[in-house]
């Protein structure tokens, strides 16, 4: 097609530099614009024809899509760690955006989605509960590396109790790792009460999409894993099997091999049994793969899930791949219920393959 342009944009936090090339690759205009909306659409108007535009995963990413996404036909934002070439090379803001834009027009940028608004209150909601559980967590291993630092053996979670926390500051030695006890209990206490209030506002928000009382029906998930999967997923759609959902979720098995072919006899030949490593994808979203995993210990505690847990158990499968396994089938059955609109159907889970 004619009087394609195609925009390559290396964003910062005062200044973007923009390199626009035609469809062939030839280089149309630079320039360096405000990261504002209205210097943004003011040089994205200015352009003729048909404007595709390209820019990298972060913090302003779904700022910026939104104020580039009516203006352009097509708004690529890529993940640079599936993108070689943006990181080889000399690196400057000029030579980024003109990398993006070679990779736009070249179609080899992987992108990374970006729904709808309708969910994007959601997903500011669940990335701040996941923060405060993080957060919770660190202070919470801080609390116990302190005692274990003065041979205090502090197992289990009794440690945390507010009744018992004068008791276990009286073990410690000095004045000193005294006052710091205090202050991480002081901080625990309050990211418990934020993440609390947190949840409960993340469970509102989801409370607004239909989908969350369709979903909850599925053994091992509750309000806020469904909150958590909905925030991630957006839309079903985007998948088009299963397998493709299993990939996003870090569930998807992938193959190394090595050495496939030798030579007998002048002959190419392929090994019968070539170098080979199996072993889960690493490029994945985290937070899903969490929530499933989550979801699979929880339902092999009950039926349906248990007597399939069980049958994989009795198969000779590792403990461990029968929870993979188990994962699997949740979010696939999520996947199948969330298109369909069908509630869980016990009778339809099948035996382990």
């Amino acid at each position: 097609m004619t009087n394609q342009k195609y925009v390559g944009l290396d964003v910062d936090q005062t200044t973007i530099v923009a390199h626009v090339s035609d469809a062939d690759g030839g280089f149309v205009m630079e320039t360096m614009l405000e990261t504002k909306p209205k210097s943004i659409q003011h040089f994205l108007k200015s352009l003729d024809g048909t404007v595709h535009v390209a820019f990298e995963e972060g913090c302003m990413a779904a700022w910026l899509y939104d104020q580039v996404r009516p203006h352009v036909k097509e708004v690529i934002v890529c993940d640079a760690r599936r993108n070689k070439l943006l990181q080889s090379g000399s690196k400057s803001d000029k030579v980024d955006a003109y990398k993006l834009t070679r990779l736009l027009r070249l179609g080899e940028l992987h992108s990374v989605y970006h729904g709808d608004r309708s969910i994007r209150d959601l997903k500011e909601l669940v990335h701040t509960y996941n923060t405060f559980v993080q957060d919770k967590t660190r202070t919470m291993n801080r609390l116990k590396a302190l005692y274990r630092g003065q041979g205090i053996v502090s197992r289990g979670r009794r440690i945390y109790d507010n009744l018992t926390k004068e008791d276990w500051m009286k073990k410690l030695s000095s004045e000193a790792a005294r006052g710091r006890a205090k202050y991480l209990y002081d901080q625990l206490e309050s990211i418990s009460e934020l993440r609390e209030y947190s949840e409960k506002a993340m469970v509102k928000e989801a409370r607004k999409h239909p989908v969350i009382k369709l979903l909850m029906k599925v053994s091992g998930l509750g309000e806020i894993r469904v909150s958590q999967i909905i925030a991630e997923v957006g839309t079903p759609y985007r998948f088009r099997t299963k397998r493709q959902f299993w990939t996003y979720c870090g569930f998807a098995v992938v193959t190394h091999m090595s050495s496939e072919y030798e030579i007998v006899k002048g002959r190419r030949r392929r090994r019968n049994k070539p170098l080979q490593t199996r072993g889960l994808n690493k490029n994945f979203n985290r937070g899903l793969k969490a929530a499933f995993k989550g979801a699979a210990v929880t339902a092999i505690e009950r039926e349906p899930f248990k007597e399939y847990y069980t049958r994989l158990i009795d198969n000779k499968m590792r403990p461990e791949m029968a929870l993979l396994t188990v994962a699997r089938k949740i979010s696939a059955i999520v996947l199948a219920m969330w298109k369909k609109g069908e509630s869980f159907d016990n009778k339809k889970l099948g035996k382990p393959e």
